[in-house]
C-alpha cells in the first residue's frame, strides 16, 4: 500500500508539474495569440506617391497595449501588432504605451460590474509578474512602466522613452538625422490604478506614465465609465484627480469615460484633452464612440480624437480603406487639427495591418482625397503638437 500511495503521489506531482507548465508556460502565449491577431491578407497596394510621403511623415498613435503581454519587444515577432522592429518599419515615430491593469470578465460595451472577475489578475499570474503586482493595480501600472524602461536599454538606442519635451524634441532630431529611433510615451488606461489614493499620483508619474486615462470598462473611484452604469459624472475624488492632472505635464485621456465625465473635464479644464482610441459616432453609431457633438467639443479643447482599427469602432470594415474612410468622416466632422491614430493595437482586438504596415494607411488616405498636408496632421503631427504643448 505504501509503495502504492508514493506511486500515486508521483503521478499527482508530474500532473501537478504538467499542469504549472502547461498554465504558465504556453497558456499565456495561446491567449495572446487569440486576442491580438492580424488578419490573413494579401499584401497591400500602395502608390508610390504614398510610399513616398509616408517616409517623411512624423507618425504616431495615441493607444496600444503590447506591455500586456509577456514578449520582448526588441525582437519582431509573430504574435501581436506592436513591436519596435514593426515600428521602425511602419516609419512610426512616436507610440504611447498604455498599461492595463484591471478588465472585467465578460467585458462589454453595454454594462460591466467592477466587482467581477478581474482578467488582468489572472494574466499576471499566468505570465509570472512580480508578487506585489498580483493584488495591486498600481504595482501593475509601475510593472509595466518598468518593462518599457528595460526594453529601452536593451534596444540598442531604437527605443526613447519620452517624459519631457526635451525628450520629445531630441528623438524627433535624431530620426530626421537617419537614427531609426522610435519614442514612446508611457500611459494608464483608468486611474482606478491610483487605489483611490491621491498620493499614488506620484508614484505613476516618477514611473514615467504621462497619459493618464480616467476610465476603463467599469465605473471607479473618479466615476462613471461609458460601460458602467447610469452615465454617472465625476465624484469628488475624481475632480481632485483632474485638478492635479491639470497642473501635471501630462495629458488627461477621455476614452471608456462616460459622457458625463467627458462634459464635466472639459467644463473644468483649461487643457487639451483627448480620446486616444475610438471612433466616431456620425460614421459608426455605437456606444463606444462619443456622439459627434462631444468629440467637437474635445476638438475645442485644442486636443485630438484617436481613430481606432478594429471593427467595433469601424462597424465592420478594418481594411486600411475602411479606417481611412472614418478618419476622413472625423477631419470633416471635427477638423483636420483634431484627428489623430489611436490603434488600440495589441488591446485584444483584430486587425487587418500590423504597425509594420501603415504605409498602406497613408496610401488609403490619399486615394479617399485627403491632402498631403491633412495626412501629415492625422498620421502624427497632430498628437505631436498635444505633447510638445503638455510635457515640460
Amino acid at each position: 500500500m505504501r509503495r502504492f500511495m508514493k506511486w500515486i503521489g508521483g503521478l499527482t506531482l508530474l500532473a501537478l508539474i504538467a499542469g504549472a507548465v502547461v498554465f504558465f508556460g504556453f497558456l499565456p502565449l495561446y491567449i495572446e495569440a487569440g486576442r491580438n491577431n492580424v488578419i490573413d491578407h494579401d499584401p497591400y497596394d500602395v502608390s508610390g506617391e504614398a510610399d513616398a510621403l509616408h517616409e517623411t511623415l512624423i507618425v504616431g498613435d495615441l493607444h496600444a497595449d503590447p506591455l500586456l503581454w509577456s514578449r520582448d519587444l526588441t525582437e519582431r515577432s509573430t504574435r501581436g501588432q506592436v513591436d519596435i522592429p514593426r515600428l521602425i518599419e511602419g516609419n512610426v515615430a512616436l507610440q504611447v504605451f498604455t498599461a492595463v491593469t484591471k478588465s472585467p470578465a465578460g467585458q462589454n460595451y453595454e454594462g460591466n460590474s467592477a466587482e467581477v472577475f478581474d482578467n488582468i489578475t489572472l494574466l499576471a499570474i499566468g505570465q509570472l509578474w512580480p508578487l506585489r503586482t498580483w493584488d495591486s493595480l498600481k504595482e501593475r501600472a509601475v510593472y509595466q512602466a518598468e518593462k518599457l524602461h528595460q526594453f529601452e536599454s536593451a534596444s540598442d538606442g531604437r527605443l526613447k522613452v519620452i517624459k519631457t519635451r526635451a525628450d520629445l524634441d531630441g528623438m524627433l532630431a535624431a530620426r530626421a538625422a537617419g537614427q531609426p529611433v522610435v519614442g514612446g510615451i508611457l500611459g494608464i488606461e483608468g486611474a482606478h490604478a491610483l487605489e483611490g489614493d491621491l498620493s499614488n499620483l506620484d508614484t505613476l508619474f516618477d514611473a514615467g506614465h504621462r497619459v493618464f486615462g480616467l476610465h476603463h470598462f467599469f465605473d471607479n473611484e473618479l466615476g462613471g465609465s461609458l460601460h458602467g452604469f447610469g452615465d454617472t459624472g465625476l465624484t469628488e475624488f475624481g475632480r481632485q484627480v483632474v485638478v492635479e492632472l491639470e497642473q501635471r505635464p501630462v495629458v488627461i485621456d477621455l476614452a471608456h469615460s462616460s459622457p458625463q465625465v467627458a462634459r464635466e473635464v472639459i467644463e473644468m479644464t483649461n487643457v487639451p484633452l483627448i480620446v486616444s482610441h475610438g471612433g466616431l459616432h456620425g460614421f459608426c453609431p455605437v456606444k463606444r464612440n462619443y456622439p459627434d457633438d462631444l468629440m467637437q467639443a474635445i476638438a475645442s479643447t485644442g486636443g485630438v480624437v484617436g481613430m481606432g482599427y478594429w471593427a467595433d469602432v469601424t462597424c465592420g470594415d478594418i481594411t486600411p480603406a475602411g479606417i481611412a474612410k472614418m478618419i476622413k468622416a472625423a477631419v470633416e466632422t471635427v477638423g483636420e487639427d483634431h484627428v489623430s491614430l489611436g490603434s488600440d493595437y495589441d488591446g485584444s482586438v483584430e486587425t487587418a495591418f500590423d504597425t509594420s504596415e501603415l504605409a498602406a494607411l497613408t496610401s488609403a488616405l490619399l486615394d479617399q482625397g485627403l491632402s498631403e498636408k491633412q495626412v501629415r496632421k492625422v498620421m502624427g503631427e497632430n498628437m505631436v503638437r498635444v505633447f510638445r504643448q503638455q510635457l515640460d
